[in-house]
């Protein structure tokens, strides 16, 4: 049996951060099983239109209604500065990146990119800040600056990409099952852990026992 858990997500997709700790503990209970997680990077906005004073409003108003929802905690003072580009390649990128060099360092980037950028209002699209952030996750950053930049890491981001765009995957957070080839959906959208545990477990036994 080949059976993993597949999560298509952007590290600057506010959903995906509401639903960080609920993936957390997913990803866990996967483990128990013997079920690893990968990720797979979606690629929300890859516009390159710089923010301004309407367009900040209305991305705070999303954040506030992932807060209201999930609880997750945003810096509303700090965060999406005017003139900021809202670009998501590059956060994508360093995950990517991440995957290829030390794939058990994947899920503790994201949450750092997540944190940084949420909670400390901090620019995730530069490189030099995912560098960083890749060195606390563990990676040496040598290494990693130098596969960041790569035109192989590049190709990479954009074959994520386009996976998700062939299966038809338009919204983040999307949590998948795969077992022997086969792709089960547990979640398009946030769905709380209640909602979502039992649906792992159902299907954690019939994939254990195929």
């Amino acid at each position: 049996m080949h059976a993993r858990l597949l999560y298509v997500m952007d590290p600057m997709c506010s959903w995906c951060w509401g639903f960080a700790p609920v993936l957390a503990s997913l990803a866990e209970q996967a483990a128990l099983a013997g079920v690893p997680l990968q990720l797979v990077l979606g690629g929300l906005r890859r516009d390159g239109v710089a923010i301004d004073a309407v367009a900040r409003v209305r991305y705070l108003g999303y954040w506030q209604a992932v807060n209201a929802s999930t609880g997750q905690l945003f810096n509303f003072v700090d965060g999406l500065p005017e003139g900021l580009v809202y670009d998501t390649e590059p956060a994508c990128r360093a995950l990517v990146t991440a995957r290829s060099l030390d794939a058990d360092s994947v899920w503790p980037l994201a949450q750092l990119i997540q944190q940084a950028f949420y909670t400390s209002g901090v620019d995730v699209t530069r490189a030099s800040v995912l560098v960083g952030l890749a060195e606390q996750a563990g990676i040496p950053r040598i290494e990693f600056a130098g596969a960041f930049d790569s035109a192989e890491q590049r190709e990479a981001t954009m074959a994520d990409f386009s996976w998700v765009q062939d299966l038809g995957i338009s919204g983040f957070p999307t949590l998948l099952a795969e077992c022997n080839g086969q792709l089960a959906l547990l979640t398009n959208g946030y769905q709380p852990l209640e909602v979502l545990a039992p649906l792992l477990g159902r299907w954690l036994e019939r994939a254990l026992h195929a």
